[in-house]
């Protein structure tokens, strides 16, 4: 029911508020292995506790939409019980690691879960359902930053604005799949309420938008040549993204959805771990 390996589309963004929260505030990139591993623990805990309550969310929904009946509640494979235990273990796991990493962390982790786990009622009546997952994971950096510095700070802002703006251009892409079944059940996902042309134009504005802030988030921590090397990475990416899905040919979504928001974000990760590492 729940892909762990999901977590790849903030994670690698929550690092790098780890390391630039912990560069600002101790002059390390490196936090320590206590907070490193918290973060982790965190970051997988709460993206688990949010798949699960969307499926349990979902589940008639899924059950009667050909592309999401093999998912683990309708098709059976898992109880409701089960579910709604294994959602609340990982809420529960999310809040202690937010608790042990510093004051703040722990006392804004309920509101993360609400953000996160509130995804799953806006397309009910809203075609802003994309913003509210974008905002969902454009937290994960600026809570990494507090996680390894314990106060949030200016700098990390723009990264907030820059994953979400990601996320809502890559989840509109996504849901152009479902947008007749969405359109049939009185489903409010934009590519239903608009049209496929008016998502993915979207998508791109805002995808452009997520370029232009991960280059301000850059420039405001001091970042070198390897982190811009990254931000010119992740626009390839996401330019390559837009060019192979068009309104009547949504045959590469996998591809564009999975795969290269996959490369995105870890491309990005990476490039800015050698400019840390350049820099000591």
């Amino acid at each position: 029911m729940i892909k762990f390996e999901h977590s790849v589309f903030a994670l690698p963004f929550a690092m790098v508020g780890m390391m630039w929260g912990s560069l600002a505030h101790s002059a390390t990139a490196w936090p320590g292995w206590k907070v490193f591993l918290l973060v982790v623990v965190a970051m997988v805990s709460c993206r688990s506790a949010a798949m699960a309550f969307n499926r349990i969310v979902d589940r008639d929904i899924d059950a009667v939409n050909p592309r999401t009946a093999v998912r683990a509640l309708p098709a059976g494979l898992l109880s409701l019980r089960q579910a709604n235990l294994f959602f609340l273990a990982s809420c529960v796991v999310f809040v202690l690691a937010a608790v042990a990493l510093n004051p703040l962390a722990g006392a804004l982790s309920p509101v993360a879960l609400v953000v996160t786990l509130g995804y799953s009622f806006t397309k009910r009546f809203t075609w802003l359902c994309h913003f509210v997952l974008g905002l969902s994971l454009g937290i994960a950096p600026a809570a990494a930053w507090i996680a390894s510095s314990g106060a949030l700070s200016w700098p990390i802002l723009p990264m907030v604005a820059g994953v979400a703006c990601w996320t809502a251009g890559f989840d509109l892409i996504y849901a152009m799949q479902d947008d007749d079944f969405d359109r049939d059940h009185g489903l409010q996902a934009m590519p239903a309420r608009f049209g496929r042309r008016a998502a993915l134009s979207t998508s791109r504005i805002l995808h452009v938008l997520a370029i232009g802030f991960l280059a301000w988030s850059v420039v405001l921590v001091g970042g070198g040549v390897a982190a811009w090397v990254g931000v010119v990475f992740a626009a390839g990416m996401l330019a390559y993204e837009q060019s192979i899905v068009h309104p009547h040919d949504i045959s590469r979504v996998n591809l564009a959805f999975f795969t290269l928001n996959g490369f995105v974000s870890i491309g990005f990760f990476f490039a800015v771990l050698v400019d840390v590492l350049v820099k000591r």
